[in-house]
């Protein structure tokens, strides 16, 4: 049998630098067997050097499209809009099975060309457990954006929030947000803010934690909320009392939402900044529906009309988040997924890739005849 091969795309979505695959876990899959071309990409945190050191076959950009059918594409943003039907076996992030905005254009450009899509947001374990996630660093990078925020908004009140810088690691931009705390705490009668985070037990609160103990946040003004505190349901008006909101709750069904324009409206509220890590404005799943629309690391906020007598409010809805701490994020990733990519040589077997296609076929089923050409 002729070994599998697996092609690395280079991203396409906008100052996206993670990657998929790292030199270390690709020289584990070309250990075990396997091809791996790799896409030359100008904007991965990994040098294309790195890989070509590894072993791997380096490839020109963009070079999946007219790769042989029988290679496995991989990558982790969906791909740019297109109505192109879509050939070969995908690993990515698809973000079209919670009916995300023109989830069905998008899912039935697999279906039309007879391709498949391996979500990976839904490759899980016999548990259901997903199998690697970006929730850890999503929570710290996300934690980091917050700080930023809101120290911007006390020393600039007026001014929007600048673009992001790109970081190579997570060690620079701790020091910058360390520098910005310590110019804005003067104009919050010196005073670190208060953080509230959603879902603190899990691996996204857990990152947004630490980022903020990292950063000089004494532990006594984080809020940890999971739950416990949630059960009764929202609107909650812990949250209006909080200085900073971090919503590391990952939905896949409606629940009564965290907080409204209506419950924000009420008199004393605090909060100047919302990060919603989970991102997903338009779906019917989002608990924060104060916002419509995703912000950006070249526009990280957008701000928020709220009646009543609280401060400008900030929203922050960035869906790769990660990208902040891009090398650390790709490791700890890849290292994660690579016992799943390791038996894809046997995917028509391996429960976690069945049950990966069992998803894709169910969504797909649910298509209009009209986009799928039946």
């Amino acid at each position: 049998m002729a070994p599998t091969v697996l092609h690395l795309r280079s991203e396409t979505k906008p100052l996206e630098r993670r990657s998929a695959l790292t030199p270390t876990t690709t020289k584990a899959l070309l250990d075990a067997g396997y091809i791996v071309n790799v896409e030359r990409s100008p904007g991965r945190i990994f040098d294309d050097g790195e890989f070509e050191a590894v072993g791997a076959t380096l490839v020109p950009e963009g070079s999946w499209v007219d790769a042989p059918k029988d290679h496995i594409i991989v990558g982790l943003k969906e791909l740019p809009e297109s109505d192109a039907p879509l050939h070969h076996q995908h690993i990515q992030f698809g973000h079209c099975y919670k009916y995300q905005e023109n989830w069905d254009r998008y899912l039935s450009r697999f279906v039309r060309g007879g391709g498949t899509l391996y979500d990976i947001e839904f490759l899980t374990d016999e548990s259901g457990r997903r199998v690697s996630a970006f929730g850890y660093n999503a929570g710290y990078a996300g934690a980091a954006v917050a700080l930023l925020a809101w120290s911007h908004q006390l020393v600039h009140p007026t001014v929007a929030m600048p673009s992001l810088p790109m970081y190579p690691s997570a060690t620079p931009l701790i020091a910058d947000v360390e520098a910005s705390l310590a110019s804005a705490i003067p104009h919050n009668n010196s005073q670190h803010p208060r953080v509230l985070i959603m879902g603190a037990l899990g691996r996204c609160g857990t990152g947004a934690i630490d980022f903020c103990l990292a950063a000089g946040i004494p532990a006594s003004n984080l809020v940890k909320w999971d739950l416990a505190e949630t059960a009764a349901g929202g609107p909650f008006p812990e949250i209006a009392a909080s200085d900073i909101f971090i919503n590391c709750v990952y939905l896949f069904t409606p629940i009564p939402p965290f907080i409204t324009l209506d419950s924000l409206a009420k008199p004393g509220r605090k909060l100047r900044v919302a990060c919603d890590i989970s991102c997903d404005p338009n779906s019917t799943n989002n608990p924060m529906p104060i916002y419509r629309e995703y912000t950006t690391f070249t526009r990280p906020t957008q701000p928020i009309h709220v009646e009543g007598d609280g401060p400008p409010l900030t929203v922050i809805s960035i869906d790769h988040l990660p990208s902040l701490v891009p090398r650390e994020a790709s490791e700890a990733f890849s290292a994660g997924v690579l016992p799943s990519l390791k038996v894809l040589d046997n995917r028509h077997d391996e429960g976690v890739w069945v049950r990966a296609e069992k998803l894709f076929k169910e969504k797909a089923s649910e298509l209009p005849a009209a986009l799928v050409g039946s």
